[in-house]
Parts: C-alpha cells; sequence; structure tokens
C-alpha cells in the first residue's frame, strides 16, 4: 500500500497474444499460486495493465468457497446485475496482514477478453462475483481498506482472528 502504480489507473492492453503478455500472465499465476491466492492483478506486481487472473479450486484459504474457474481476463468491464450488496471480509497481498468487511454486489455481468483477444462474457454471483471485483478495483486504482464503510471490521489478522494463520489475497 503506497506504491504510486497501485493508486493509479490501469492501462488497456492494446496487443493480444504477445509474448510479453504471456509472460506477464505466468509471472502472475506463478505469484498468485505460490501465494494461495483467490486472484491477482497486473499493478500488483508492478505492472499497470488491465490483466487480471482469478480462479479458487479446492483452496485450503477458502475452504467453504465455491469453485470459481480460473480465468485470464483482459479489459474488463463490471456491470452490477442489481443493486443488492454483501459484506465480506477481504485481504489483499498489497495490503498485508490485514482483513476488513467489504461490500460487494451480489450478482454482476463482466466483460473483457482472454489473451488471444476472444471476447469473455459471463454473469456470477457469490464468491465468483466478490473475487472480480476486489481485482478489478486494482486496475482502477482502489485497494479494499477504500471500500470498507466501518473502520471498526478493518484491523490486523492476529487482532481479528487470534490464532488463525490466515495468509493475504
Amino acid at each position: 500500500m503506497g506504491d504510486p502504480v497501485l493508486l493509479q489507473v490501469a492501462k488497456p492492453v492494446e496487443q493480444f497474444d504477445t509474448p510479453e503478455l504471456q509472460a506477464l500472465l505466468q509471472d502472475m499465476k506463478d505469484t498468485m499460486a505460490a501465494l494461495n491466492g483467490a486472484g491477482i492483478a497486473a499493478p500488483q506486481i508492478g505492472v499497470s495493465l488491465q490483466v487480471v487472473i482469478f480462479g479458487v479450486g479446492k483452496n485450503p484459504r477458502y475452504p467453504q468457497a465455491e469453485e470459481v474457474p480460473y480465468t485470464e481476463l483482459i479489459n474488463p468491464v463490471l456491470e452490477p446485475q442489481s443493486d443488492a450488496m454483501e459484506d465480506g471480509w477481504e485481504g489483499c497481498l498489497s495490503v498485508p496482514g490485514m482483513r476488513g468487511v467489504v461490500p460487494r454486489y451480489t450478482k454482476l455481468r463482466y466483460r473483457g477478453f482472454d489473451p488471444q483477444g476472444r471476447p469473455i462474457d459471463r454473469t456470477v454471483d457469490g464468491f465468483h462475483a466478490r473475487v472480480v471485483q476486489h481485482e478489478v478495483d486494482h486496475l482502477l486504482g482502489i485497494l479494499y481498506p477504500m471500500r470498507i464503510r466501518d473502520l471498526r471490521t478493518f484491523g490486523f489478522n492476529e487482532a481479528l482472528f487470534p490464532g488463525q494463520q490466515l495468509v493475504d489475497d
């Protein structure tokens, strides 16, 4: 938190299916896997491009979460499908050691492109919708603490969840 790249709007990807884009995606995938994360955005590794990856299978960090298909999403656009929102705990590797309760839309449509430039268009809800919103926020220069409505629900992992070993997203 505090890195200028994390606070700026990321640039759209203009060329698809390039070696540079593939290298970026591999770096992001390796970083996410090493941290058992649900997703990661290019600005989190210092690259100001509109690229996010996310996906959750059987993950020890999210034992109750429904599975989210692994997705590489470029130049995303989000459209909430209703005004309904739900509060949920979030953490982030860009804000290490902390958690907060963040409101998110419960159902949304996201569109964008895969690495080859083919369109992606999905309507999702639940944890899948939360993960996409968290990651796309990074492309807009927004970190999850900026969305917390009640700072009493924001703090250090060990204070909020004593005795639990939590890893940052």
